[in-house]
């Protein structure tokens, strides 16, 4: 099975995501599961993770009300707010979800350098693993320190990086990113999905050589059975389309073994959130 560890579906609504700024405004509309189908079908990918776009738990709902509709969702990475006096029972209550398989926090936009330690972010944080949920990591590079305090703290619950922390590939910036990256990936309760790449380039100008030294470096430092496939579709689509952003991995990966391509557009994500072949 072919997994994409990483998309998005909303109902557009301007003040829920102001995030799409005027440069990203060919995203500003819906983009649901039916526009997404025929795009998977096309790129020969069978299932996709659906991951949150709003800080709210009515959008993990409605993640999952669409995970309900449509199978090709195996999965869903929600939010909800860890810092909760009440987070345990709230983990209970999603815990009976099915397809919910972890959560996630926009950690980028947070001002705090020390947002995620917390006491309280660390008490929710460290509950996720008594309920077999993962924890997608979304950052920048400089809030990476925080991040491996975060998982030094942590060390049986299941991590994945998201969109290899956003390294700025269109500056070229390398050597600190790589130097926490490095640190990271000496951690194996760690993964890192190979997305978000043409994001951080040049928009209208990014080549697939620009990729390969970031790409190096996570397969080094993570190795083949901790990286995963993810087109981070709409948001891509400021840069590219699917096929291309399929076509930088697979391309990557050209004179791989079968069993490493299985592994990155598949099985890593599979056996990550314990989904199944359905």
């Amino acid at each position: 099975m072919r997994i994409d560890s990483h998309n998005h579906f909303w109902k557009y609504e301007p003040k829920t995501h102001a995030w799409i700024d005027e440069s990203m405004k060919v995203i500003r509309r819906d983009f649901l599961p039916k526009d997404f189908k025929n795009v998977l079908q096309g790129n020969q990918i069978d299932g996709t993770i659906a991951v949150q776009a709003e800080q709210t738990e009515d959008d993990t709902y409605f993640l999952l009300r669409l995970a309900d509709q449509f199978s090709f969702i195996k999965g869903v990475v929600g939010w909800v707010d860890l810092q909760a006096e009440d987070i345990a029972d709230r983990l209970q209550t999603f815990s009976a979800c099915d397809k919910l398989v972890g959560f996630r926090h926009m950690v980028q936009s947070e001002t705090d350098p020390n947002f995620m330690l917390k006491e309280e972010f660390q008490r929710g944080l460290g509950l996720l693993k008594d309920f077999n949920f993962t924890y997608d990591i979304l950052v920048y590079p400089n809030q990476l320190e925080m991040i491996l305090k975060s998982i030094e703290q942590n060390p049986e619950q299941k991590f994945v990086i998201n969109h290899l922390a956003k390294p700025n590939i269109k500056a070229g910036e390398f050597k600190e990113w790589a130097k926490m990256m490095k640190s990271i990936g000496s951690h194996k309760n760690v993964m890192c999905k190979l997305s978000g790449l043409v994001n951080e380039a040049d928009w209208k100008h990014w080549s697939r050589p620009d990729f390969k030294t970031y790409l190096d470096l996570t397969l080094q430092v993570f190795g083949i059975d901790r990286v995963m496939f993810g087109s981070d579709w709409p948001v891509c689509l400021v840069a590219a389309q699917y096929d291309q952003v399929k076509g930088i991995i697979s391309s990557y990966f050209e004179s791989s073994p079968v069993a490493d391509l299985d592994k990155v557009f598949g099985l890593n994500a599979m056996k990550f959130y314990e989904i199944d072949d359905r």
